[in-house]
This record gives C-alpha cells, sequence and structure tokens, in this order.
C-alpha cells in the first residue's frame, strides 16, 4: 500500500505544472477555399486562451495573406479572420501554407483546402511541421494520422480528463473491475461525443467543463470515503459512476471538433480517428500506471502512513481551483 501511494505522488507531481490550465491549447483552423472563377476565400480561426489569442500568423508564398486586408470578427475559442483574394494568375498548387509562430506552441493547426474542380485535402500542421506545400496528388485526401494524432494530445493534454481516470484508478483495486470501469467511461463518453460532434445534442462548453471539475472533486471525496473504510456506490460498483460522468466528458471531448467548424462531409471519419486517438492516449496512460505500481512492488520502502491522504486532496484542490476558475468565466 505504501508503494502505491508513493505512486500516486510522483504521478501528482508530474501533472502539477500543468495544474493550472485543465485543457490544452485548442487547434486552429485553415481553409483555403477556390472558387470556379479562381478567386480564393481564406478562412482564419486563431485560438484565445483567456481574453488573448495565441500568437499564430497564416502566411502563404504568394504573400495574398500579407497584403490583402482581411475582415475581423470573434467567437468565445476563436480570433476569426477572412480574406478574398480576387483572381490572379498565381495558382494555388504549389504554394507553401505556414503557420508563423507554431513552432513555440503546444497546438495543431487543421489545413483544409477546397480547388476549383470540388476536389478537398487536410492537413494537420504540428510544431515540428509548421508547412505545407500544397499539392494535388490526389482527388481528395484527407489527414487521417492527423486527426488521430489531435486525439492523443487532447486526452494527453486534458489533464482534466487524465485525472478523473487517474482518480477511477485510485478507487478500482481489481484488474477484472478496473477494465469495466475503463469500458464504461470509454464507451459513455464515445456516444455523447459522436452526438455533440454531429450537432444532435448542443451544449455550451464552459458549464460542462465547470461540471467536470465538480466529478473529479466527487471522485477525491469518494478516495477519502474508502481510505476511512466507509462502503459508497463507487466503490462497489465504479463502472456506474465512470459511465454516468464518461458521459459529460464526452461532450468536453466533443469541444475541440465542433468548435473547429470542420464540414459535415468530413465529420465521420474525423470522429473515428479523433476518438482512436482519444482512447489511445487513455490506454497509453492506464498502462504506464499498472506499470509503475508494479515496478515500485519490487521495491521495500516504509512509507508514512499520512501520504495517502495527500493524492484525494491534491486532485480535489485542483479541481476546485479548475471549477472556481471556469465559474468566473461563464459570469463574467
Amino acid at each position: 500500500m505504501r508503494r502505491r501511494i508513493l505512486c500516486l505522488v510522483v504521478i501528482l507531481l508530474i501533472l502539477a505544472p500543468a495544474s493550472l490550465r485543465a485543457h490544452e491549447i485548442r487547434p486552429g483552423y485553415l481553409e483555403i477555399t477556390e472558387d470556379s472563377h479562381h478567386k480564393v476565400h481564406v478562412l482564419w480561426k486563431q485560438p484565445i486562451m483567456g481574453e488573448v489569442a495565441v500568437r499564430l500568423v497564416p502566411h502563404l508564398s504568394s504573400g495574398w495573406l500579407d497584403r490583402d486586408e482581411a475582415a475581423y470578427s470573434n467567437s468565445d475559442a476563436y480570433l476569426i479572420r477572412e480574406w478574398t483574394i480576387p483572381q490572379t494568375d498565381v495558382a494555388l498548387t504549389g504554394q507553401t501554407v505556414t503557420i508563423e509562430g507554431l513552432d513555440r506552441t503546444m497546438t495543431d493547426v487543421l489545413l483544409r483546402i477546397t480547388f476549383a474542380d470540388g476536389g478537398t485535402l487536410t492537413k494537420m500542421l504540428r510544431p515540428i511541421e509548421s508547412s505545407f506545400t500544397i499539392t494535388r496528388d490526389t482527388k481528395e485526401t484527407i489527414d487521417r494520422l492527423g486527426y488521430f494524432r489531435l486525439g492523443v494530445e487532447h486526452i494527453l493534454y486534458g489533464i482534466d480528463h487524465l485525472l478523473f481516470v487517474f482518480g477511477l484508478l485510485l478507487i478500482v483495486r481489481k484488474a477484472s473491475m478496473l477494465l469495466k470501469t475503463i469500458t464504461a467511461f470509454t464507451l459513455a463518453h464515445t456516444i455523447t461525443l459522436g452526438l455533440a460532434t454531429f450537432g444532435i445534442i448542443r451544449v455550451k462548453t464552459l458549464p460542462v467543463e465547470a461540471v467536470i471539475s465538480l466529478s473529479i472533486i466527487f471522485l477525491a471525496s469518494e478516495i477519502v470515503k474508502q481510505q476511512r473504510g466507509i462502503e459508497t456506490l463507487t466503490s462497489h460498483a465504479p463502472w456506474i459512476v465512470a459511465f454516468s460522468f464518461g458521459l459529460l466528458h464526452g461532450f468536453g471531448f466533443a469541444g475541440t471538433l465542433t468548435r473547429i467548424g470542420i464540414p459535415h462531409t468530413d465529420i465521420p471519419l474525423a470522429l473515428l480517428l479523433f476518438n482512436c486517438g482519444v482512447e489511445a492516449g487513455q490506454i497509453a496512460f492506464v498502462v504506464v500506471y499498472v506499470l509503475f505500481i508494479k515496478s515500485l512492488l519490487t521495491l521495500e520502502i516504509a512509507w508514512p502512513v499520512p501520504l495517502k491522504r495527500i493524492p484525494p486532496y491534491a486532485i480535489g484542490s485542483i479541481a476546485s481551483f479548475w471549477f472556481l476558475q471556469r465559474c468566473v468565466l461563464i459570469f463574467a
């Protein structure tokens, strides 16, 4: 038990640097559309953190975006700019798209290009690959690996979701029950992720994120009760709690895809790939946790009993901060 507690403390220390920000920076979105008259329309969604737009600037090698004025607007998550490029002799194919500043962030930019003949191309630009040369190798392409990576990054940088999974791991002791609990959580958030992404159910992001924080606080209190020997529904049937709150977390996952505004034709495949990425990241986290626990069992170290109180109170404190922070944003 004491070695198990040491592991929990170490993981909390790993999570601590990111504790003040529960979500990764939302991905940017750059859409370039060429109409039948070869005019080019450009839509750029620059992600916002709090009240500050992330320093990202799109460029085309032709210089179109640098010399032409953009129309400005904004949403709760993005600063939006739009350009209309008159018909020119410069072809869209062969130009290089570059996102200035992307290499200094931890986010991605989804690039979507629609050509005059109706063909489409999508590409996920990343910090290590912040530019892309437009080609027409195929009629229509979608960046499958990019959507998958986006899902992996969302769960690994979405610390509130990981903290909820971590809380479940602290409560569940048996491998069979752990499998059942994680499966229930996965099934639940897959359902609501799909419903929200297809627009069947619409919810506001900030209230959902606030309630997600409450779900983590609830788990922290359940861990404390378990340590005191108090029997609860969570200790007897954690899969029920995982499924119930998993429905809520699915709406949180959906924020990444719905806010970008990807075209409806791309949604089914993008949703599948994104969800697979989320599950891959979640499984990786669970596997690392289990392997770490097993490795600590080989050590013979006696740790103070009070250490067992640290994980639930640390989890609850972090989640409480997020809850208060999100409530301020809701009512601001």
